[in-house]
């Protein structure tokens, strides 16, 4: 791998040079102010974007940082690239900036099941950032993040063997266009009766449905992502090769049902989780209690448990509702919530990039 202390021009030598390809984006705005608030580790922080934004100036680390175009050169002396572009660029440049002698952390989809890119979670596996034969490491999409730091830390204890899964997604999974659409589609339902016959949201929705099959505002959609074999879609499917391949079980059952939720950021998810022995709930609490990463918050009686409205803006995965299924001695139930932004995906690809930093030269 390159050596990682070349530093930059920013006077910190001996400090790895870090590019932020994405930087304007929904999660680049995120990166750079978790960039900013974690232990600075880093010489030269370049931010990237397409030559559209480029000029822009935007703030890391307190200073004012001026956007650079996306092109080759920008990732001479680069020690560590991290992406977060749609997947048709990340397609063609992350491979370049690799060649170039970067380290990269994609969060696009475009990697996560190859082979040779290793798909990492520093809190379950954070071993597998080292094996990476093309230069690159694989950010996992913010639905598996948002459950798979419990669910590999209950996997660790208890060996995991069926899951099936419920996800609550957030709009702002889709972007900056899913938070504009619903925040237009309440717009027009507030204040209303509508809700109250069939199809009355759709009709005053009309055709305003953004990057949503039907109307999310008041409302939950069956549906994320694109469609695929025998009625699944492309980002249930997504959950299942992640989450096999994150916890290197590959041949592990798991059934997921993606929904969208009029939520603006945080992911939810329920999870029935069935292990190789059986289970009891005081062991499970005593491991997520403790488990890096993740919050237990379970105390139903007095109106304790997570939900997105609390859990927005923070970086654990938080877990609630914790329970020992009523028919299976070796299964558990349980609902956890991650912010889809931070944890999903920029703290993520943060924690990532400093496994790569700390690694010796």
């Amino acid at each position: 791998m390159a050596d990682l202390r070349r530093g930059g021009r920013t006077g910190r030598p001996g400090r790895p040079t870090l590019a932020v390809v994405g930087a304007t984006g929904a999660v680049g705005t995120v990166l750079l102010q978790i960039l900013s608030q974690r232990a600075d580790i880093w010489g030269e922080i370049r931010l990237v974007a397409s030559p559209r934004s480029a000029g822009r100036k935007l703030t890391v680390r307190g200073e004012q940082t001026e956007v650079l175009a996306l092109t080759e050169e920008v990732f001479d002396g680069v020690d560590v690239a991290l992406f977060d572009v749609p997947d048709e660029v990340a397609g063609r440049w992350v491979p370049l900036a690799a060649a170039k002698g970067a380290v990269v952390v994609d969060n696009s989809g475009t990697f996560r099941m190859d082979p040779e890119v290793p798909l990492v979670v520093p809190e379950v596996n954070p071993h597998a950032v080292r094996m990476r034969p093309r230069g690159i490491v694989a950010n996992p999409s913010c639905t598996t993040l948002s459950m798979i730091v419990a669910l590999g830390a209950l996997h660790a204890e208890f060996g995991l063997r069926e899951l099936v899964a419920s996800s609550y997604q957030a709009v702002s999974g889709a972007g900056r266009a899913g938070v504009a659409t619903l925040r237009q589609q309440l717009s027009l339902v507030a204040g209303t009766e509508l809700g109250t016959s069939p199809g009355d949201v759709r009709r005053a929705v009309g055709d305003r449905t953004g990057p949503f099959p039907e109307p999310v505002a008041l409302n939950v959609v069956p549906w994320a992502g694109e469609p695929r074999d025998d009625g699944w879609s492309s980002e249930e499917l997504k959950v299942r090769g992640e989450t096999r391949k994150i916890l290197g079980l590959p041949e592990l059952p798991v059934a997921v049902t993606c929904v969208r939720v009029p939520v603006v950021t945080t992911h939810s998810l329920t999870v029935h989780a069935r292990f190789e022995g059986e289970v009891t709930v005081d062991k499970a609490r005593e491991i997520l209690a403790t488990a890096p990463g993740v919050v237990l918050f379970d105390n139903p009686a007095a109106g304790e448990f997570p939900t997105p409205a609390d859990v927005v803006g923070t970086d654990p995965t938080w877990v609630g509702r914790v329970r020992r299924a009523l028919d299976d001695p070796t299964a558990l139930e349980l609902f956890v919530c991650g912010d889809n932004l931070r944890k999903g995906s920029a703290l993520n690809t943060a924690q990532i990039a400093e496994l790569v930093a700390a690694e010796p030269s």
